[in-house]
C-alpha cells in the first residue's frame, strides 16, 4: 500500500465535514461502533481482529486484509467521498 496513512483526527474531521456518525459508519463498515470509536480515540491500536480491519479500511494504517472483503468495497467508498 502506498498511500499515507491518515491520523484519527483526520477521520473525525472527514466524518464531520460529510455530517457521517461513528456509528453510521460503523455500519458501512460491518463493524462494532464501539471499536471505530475506540480507534478514533487511541484506545485501540488495531493490531488484530476488527479493529485490525477497520483501521486499514479507515486508512489509520497499512495492512492486508484477508477476509470481510465486502467490507473493503464499503470503506473505499467511505473514503472517496
Amino acid at each position: 500500500m502506498t498511500s499515507a496513512t491518515r491520523t484519527p483526527k483526520d477521520v473525525r474531521k472527514d466524518l464531520r465535514r460529510r455530517g457521517v456518525s461513528i456509528a453510521a459508519l460503523a455500519r458501512q463498515l460491518q463493524a462494532h461502533d464501539q471499536t471505530v470509536r475506540d480507534l478514533l480515540s487511541g484506545k485501540a491500536k488495531g493490531y488484530r481482529g476488527e479493529a485490525h480491519r477497520v483501521a486499514v479500511l479507515l486508512g489509520l494504517k497499512e495492512g492486508v486484509i484477508t477476509d470481510h472483503q465486502p467490507a473493503a468495497n464499503a470503506a473505499t467508498e467511505a473514503r472517496a467521498a
